[in-house]
């Protein structure tokens, strides 16, 4: 590492340790509630979607999923010469519950790496948003493709993943098996099970969400990239076509068609061949206050500068009735469907 690399470098770690009023960030802290907070809005500005959905801090790692949004009517009129106003719970209640699991964002940044950013007058910020950007990445991958929370995660098993922690997906099949349509035959072949996604979407929507969100206007098909042809969906609207490319791989892209009525949107790291009709607000990060941990490691015998960050995480689904999934959507090639 440079000198002057040393310096800039040697200025970010005192400022992330006054900014957490700690005496030095070389050592393990736990985050300040207001740089908890930051860092979290900071995460969800990295990923359009990130922003759609619910991020929340809950005080307890253990407890009842808050089950925000609303699903049943509140209007009505009661004779109060005769009765009393009954009021209604106009959001889901549930007996289901959430578990805030560590979560570990350890990274590094090699002293090559430092030295070339420290010319720019954004060095700190270079430095943060290499984190962040990741984190955001890291959770949506998560949130489409986690099955499990193991004690010991396998990064080469499970390059999706799939190991860290249950996902949004996961929890549907999971706790709503009958809102799950799994291996569907899409195409004009026989023996399919539908002819187009537009058909597909129409009954999976009308039979397995309820009744309260037929109608609503926020529930939209979450898409894989391969069911994103001209056949099936048309041409995107890239209004961020010129965006640097790492942006725009973040971005929700919004189809210029709908799918059975429904807006369609294409999300990063969904599963190539499924889709879920859902409204983004249905979904939701919790992750539990005061659980973020930092520790900033010099390693020369490594020339690296290590982050060693967690937090404690989960990923929930405040009303199943609002989900219905497809999991898993099988084209005719020509030999076998697949």
């Amino acid at each position: 590492m440079r000198t002057e690399t040393r310096i800039a470098f040697n200025a970010y770690a005192a400022q992330l340790a006054a900014l957490n009023g700690v005496p030095a960030a070389t050592t393990k802290f736990t985050v300040a509630p207001t740089v908890e907070q930051t860092l979290e809005d900071r995460i969800q500005q990295n990923a359009d979607f990130l922003g759609r959905i619910n991020i929340i801090g809950v005080a307890e790692q253990s407890a009842q999923i808050l089950g925000l949004g609303t699903n049943a009517p509140a209007a009505g009129r009661t004779n109060t010469t005769v009765n009393t106003r009954q009021p209604r719970a106009i959001t889901n209640l549930t007996e289901r519950g959430y578990t805030c699991r560590q979560t570990n964002f350890d990274t590094y940044v090699t002293y090559q790496q430092l030295d070339m950013w420290a010319k720019f007058p954004d060095f700190q910020a270079r430095i943060r948003n290499h984190v962040t950007l990741q984190i955001a990445r890291d959770r949506l991958t998560i949130g489409w493709n986690g099955t499990s929370a193991a004690a010991e995660t396998d990064i080469a098993a499970n390059p999706l993943l799939q190991d860290v922690n249950v996902g949004w997906l996961q929890h549907i099949r999971a706790d709503a098996p009958e809102r799950v349509l799994s291996d569907i035959k899409v195409g004009t072949a026989a023996g399919s099970d539908y002819r187009n996604l537009d058909a597909l979407v129409l009954d999976a929507a009308g039979e397995m969400l309820a009744e309260w969100y037929q109608e609503d206007p926020d529930i939209v098909v979450l898409m894989g990239r391969s069911l994103l042809t001209d056949k099936y969906l048309g041409l995107l609207n890239s209004a961020d076509a010129d965006a640097p490319t790492e942006k725009a791989a973040m971005n929700t892209l919004l189809l210029n068609k709908t799918v059975g009525g429904r807006r369609a949107e294409l999300v990063p790291f969904f599963p190539a061949t499924s889709l879920l009709i859902t409204r983004p607000s249905n979904l939701s990060i919790y992750w539990q206050t005061g659980s973020h941990r930092r520790h900033i490691k010099d390693e020369p015998e490594r020339d690296r500068i290590v982050d060693y960050a967690s937090d404690n995480e989960d990923y929930v689904i405040e009303d199943l009735e609002a989900c219905a999934f497809v999991d898993g959507i099988l084209s005719w090639n020509g030999d076998a469907w697949v």
